[in-house]
């Protein structure tokens, strides 16, 4: 290797000292270009990812497409020194990403139908048994399909909860529950019980050995060691889970409850007005987001068991597993926990919020409404400058900032936005419920 390539700084385009300009080199520039071209590309790959299921499903946009032309080349070298600009790419990100997220909406409930409230069990049938992991619904819808009429159970596994919701999908009397709860779990959860595995997207993990010859990928997922399934023909995994064990009968007393689209909270829109009016409603939150296996994480849960039962919570994400369990009733008929689907279901929140925002005649900033997103460094960046293309204020992410926001970053993200940082449950409640007093609803 040739040393002189550790002492060249790409950004000024200058030989530097040590291993390049990674804070201030010869040219002045700060960390914040680079760091702004970060948080560009990561909300690219999220948007991609998005894109990727809707193209799944025959559905695309040439106006995305080209946004992400110019993101990406825009953080390529020597092209673009605007930290400002990096900031507006930013803010125009977040919009082409709801307009992604709205396309993939489409795509899925043109294809499965809209969602409706369902009940989803978490333990297992007596008879083999397959678990779909990822956020890859077309390739569970065929593998249901694959599946019908084998006496093969295929159970859904982390983001694919929602899937339960869809009526083309939950039409399949074998698709019987949902096993573990977030991305992380998967390595105990994959060992604890002996069935053909498929991983369809994003967060698969590296295996264990006792299951890496009966777990499969598929789509963009790869895992070294693991077989990779070209295209929807699941042939392998289907005679795989026919050589394994049967699984007990052990039904849980937790069930899971998933599926609340668009419509079916503006069904309630009149009964949410007259609540809301009548102060039997004081506040709704949006808690849910990336989790990760962090003791921080733990927030989620504790801030939502202290919620005053004049409240509503809607979650999304692999983050709801973190409170999905909790039997939190409801008020008048109306769920306290409205689980609302996937982190690309976040359009959704978002179209309830605006639709709140329209039924009391309000914006979205005047409404008693506080978002707190678990955080990861992944698709939740494009859905953080979703929610702040929309100009929404005070939302607060935990158990960390992003890593890429440095102090001249931050302060953009407080001064314009009014971002905050997590803190102790019962200390952000109050503060939070304080701050309800002077909304206009």
């Amino acid at each position: 290797m040739n040393k002189d390539l550790d002492m060249f700084c790409y950004q000024c385009s200058q030989a530097v000292g040590g291993k390049g300009c990674m804070v201030k080199g010869v040219c002045g520039k700060e960390a914040t270009v680079a760091r702004l071209q970060d948080n560009l590309i990561f909300a690219a790959k999220g948007m991609a990812a998005y894109l990727y299921h809707a193209r799944e499903l025959g559905y695309t946009d040439s106006e995305v497409d080209a946004f992400l032309e110019r993101a990406f080349y825009s953080t390529f070298t020597n092209v673009n020194f605007d930290a400002e600009d990096f900031v507006e790419l930013a803010v125009e990100a977040g919009r082409m990403n709801i307009k992604t997220m709205k396309l993939l909406k489409k795509a899925l409930i043109e294809t499965y139908g809209e969602p409706e409230p369902t009940e989803v069990q978490t333990g297992t049938v007596k008879g083999r048994g397959i678990i779909v992991t990822g956020h890859g619904l077309k390739a569970l819808g065929e593998l249901l399909k694959q599946t019908e009429g084998t006496g093969i159970n295929v159970y859904t596994h982390s983001e694919l909860l929602p899937a339960h919701g869809y009526p083309g999908l939950k039409k399949y009397k074998h698709l019987v529950g949902n096993l573990g709860k977030a991305w992380f779990d998967q390595k105990s959860l994959f060992s604890k019980y002996p069935v053909a595995i498929l991983g369809t997207s994003n967060c698969v993990l590296i295996p264990r050995e006792e299951y890496r010859d009966r777990l499969f990928t598929t789509g963009p997922a790869r895992l070294p060691g693991v077989k990779h399934i070209e295209g929807y023909d699941f042939t392998e995994v289907i005679e795989k889970a026919k050589t394994l064990p049967e699984l007990e009968e052990e039904p849980s007393n937790t069930i899971l409850k998933t599926g609340y689209s668009k419509s079916v909270i503006l069904s309630l829109a009149d009964k949410i007005k007259e609540l809301v009016e009548s102060g039997e409603i004081k506040h709704f939150f949006v808690v849910g987001g990336c989790d990760a296996p962090m003791k921080r994480n733990e927030y989620y849960r504790k801030f939502v068991e202290m919620l005053p039962r004049d409240t509503i919570i809607i979650t999304l994400a692999c983050g709801k597993f973190r409170i999905n369990d909790l039997d939190l009733g409801d008020i008048e008929g109306v769920p306290r926990l409205i689980d609302i689907g996937q982190c690309n279901d976040t359009i959704v929140g978002i179209e309830i919020v605006e639709a709140l925002a329209e039924l009391f005649n309000a914006t979205i900033n005047e409404l008693p409404l506080t978002f707190v997103l678990s955080w990861m460094e992944q698709k939740a960046v494009s859905i953080l400058w979703s929610l702040l293309s929309l100009n929404i204020k005070g939302i607060y992410i935990g158990p960390n900032l992003p890593a890429w926001a440095n102090n001249d970053i931050l302060k953009v993200l407080v001064d314009r936005w009014d971002l905050k940082l997590i803190g102790e449950p019962e200390e952000d409640i109050k503060n939070i419920l304080k701050e309800s007093e002077q909304y206009v609803v």
